[in-house]
């Protein structure tokens, strides 16, 4: 995976060496690891990522030592200080995938909701924003395909924009690890591809609400409970559709 990651996102009007690089790295809806063995493979799958671009020679490519933040409103707290001792840095707020950058980020977000993706993509909407990013999850083909496009369009607007000028890269999937990594995908956004699109796509869009979804799949912070515990579930398992070697 680490050699589909070497190009990185590509980034207008900046130097070519520094479009390339990944600077930090934004990990969502991990799960309990502690209670989850498919939350620990996608950890340890992690963990090989971040050490396969820290030794990697193209020293342009590297995720510098506490540079990757991770959060899941379901950490415990053993598991908050597991993440810290693996030198993870461990957010403490729930952002609910907004999160803005401004540098190459790479989002580690494997069976995530579909709303956290659609967040992400509001919170970096104009295409400069967009080519920063490089995502590690699901498969926005696949998204596209498992959902009927009305309501693709109505409640995961953003997706459904920029779905046709992405470049999504499928993962090959071992038979023995199908419920762990299905449906992965690393999801670039090339500028020259955003800049196809009408001015109009880019104008201000209200932060997104989901007033239609009765089942989000993700846990919002006014959905969590007063001692800071969620009150619903990390988004489930998706059926399988990547490739199998």
């Amino acid at each position: 995976m680490t050699s589909r990651l070497l190009a990185g996102p590509r980034v207008p009007d900046t130097d070519e060496q520094e479009a390339r690089c990944v600077c930090e790295c934004v990990c969502y809806g991990l799960g309990s690891f502690l209670s989850s063995v498919s939350s620990r493979y996608q950890l340890a799958m992690l963990l090989l990522l971040l050490e396969a671009l820290k030794v990697s020679r193209f020293a342009d490519v590297l995720i510098p030592p506490g540079r990757c933040s991770i959060f899941d409103p379901v950490f415990s707290a053993a598991e908050c200080d597991v993440l810290r001792s693996l030198g993870l840095t461990v957010l403490t707020e729930n952002e609910e995938g907004k999160r803005p950058v401004s540098r190459p980020t790479l989002f580690y977000l494997l069976h995530c909701g579909t709303a956290l993706y659609n967040n992400l993509l509001w919170s970096n909407w104009s295409p400069q924003g967009l080519a920063l990013l490089t995502i590690v999850g699901n498969s926005f083909q696949g998204l596209q395909e498992r959902m009927v496009q009305k309501d693709l369009q109505r409640d995961y607007s953003f997706i459904a924009h920029v779905r046709s000028v992405c470049q999504e890269t499928p993962l090959p999937c071992s038979p023995r690890f199908l419920d762990v990594f299905n449906d992965t995908a690393v999801v670039r956004f090339p500028f020259q591809r955003l800049a196809t699109l009408p001015p109009h796509t880019w104008a201000r869009a209200p932060e997104p609400r989901y007033l239609h979804c009765s089942d989000l799949e993700i846990i919002l912070r006014d959905k969590e409970r007063g001692d800071g515990r969620p009150v619903l579930h990390r988004s489930p398992t998706l059926p399988f559709s990547g490739t199998v070697v």
